[in-house]
Order: C-alpha cells, then structure tokens, then sequence
C-alpha cells in the first residue's frame, strides 16, 4: 500500500495554496527591479511587460531594449525549473509537475519565436546578483548597438 500518491492531474491546488501562489506578483519583482535599477543608472532606456505579438507565440518579455530588439526575461527558480535551485513540490505533484513543464516549453517558444523574428533574447535566473547579470545585458546591447 502506497503512503503517499499524486493526484490527478486535473486537481488544483488547495484554496489556501491557491491564494498564496496567486498573491505572487508577474512583475516588477526584487530581481527584476534591481536589473532595471541599474539598467536605468547605466542610462539605458527600456520597456516593461510589453507583450509581443509574433508568429506560433505571444511573449511578454519583463525588460524589452525596443530598438535594438532585446528581449530580457528574468526567471524564477521555480516556476522556470533552474537547475540549480528548481524543485518539485512534495505535495500535488500530479498538479505541479505538468504546470512547470508547460512553463519550461512555452519558454522555449518565446526563445525561438523571438530568434526567428530577429530579437536577441537574454534570460536572467532570480538568484543571479544583478551586479552580475546586468553587465552580461549589456555587453548583448553594446554588441547590438548600430554605432559598432
């Protein structure tokens, strides 16, 4: 006899767990916040939480360099599945396990579907130090930038 089972798939979340998860913001997070402070002290100009619309995808980059076609995106360890701080719930996995997933490919569409249009695409992992991210973005800003 099993002690512990997963669910179905279909089964939500508890309503506690499901107003926790729903209080968790889409934007403007610490990380993300910390990345265009500096963005914006190294006099760089951007756009927030403009979604796109492009073929076979609809991103919604976090940080968006519109002329020179830089898309950021700043990823939580959990909901991105990072292989260095991702995990699995213990709980509902037969919930979670599929969501993640979901998030992990329609991350690879974004990517793919941003390339094909011509964008450059920078992901950012929440638990990189933005002093550490931020010069990465704009070494990809500089290299794309018309005067080189």
């Amino acid at each position: 006899m099993a002690l512990h089972s997963d669910p179905p798939a279909s089964t939500p979340p508890t309503p506690g767990r499901s107003r926790n998860m729903a209080a968790i913001k889409r934007r403007d997070t610490k990380p993300e916040r910390a990345i265009r402070s500096l963005l914006h002290a190294a006099g760089k100009r951007y756009r927030v939480d403009v979604r796109l619309q492009l073929e076979g995808a609809r991103p919604r980059p976090d940080i968006l360099f519109t002329r020179a076609r830089v898309a950021i995106f700043v990823d939580g360890c959990f909901w991105h599945c990072c292989p260095e701080h991702g995990r699995q719930p213990g709980v509902n996995g037969g919930y979670w396990r599929p969501k993640l997933e979901r998030n992990v490919t329609r991350d690879r569409a974004a990517d793919q579907a941003l390339s094909a249009a011509g964008w450059t695409v920078v992901r950012v992992w929440e638990h990189e130090a933005p002093e550490e991210a931020v010069p990465r973005i704009l070494a990809v800003l500089d290299a794309d930038s018309p005067a080189n």
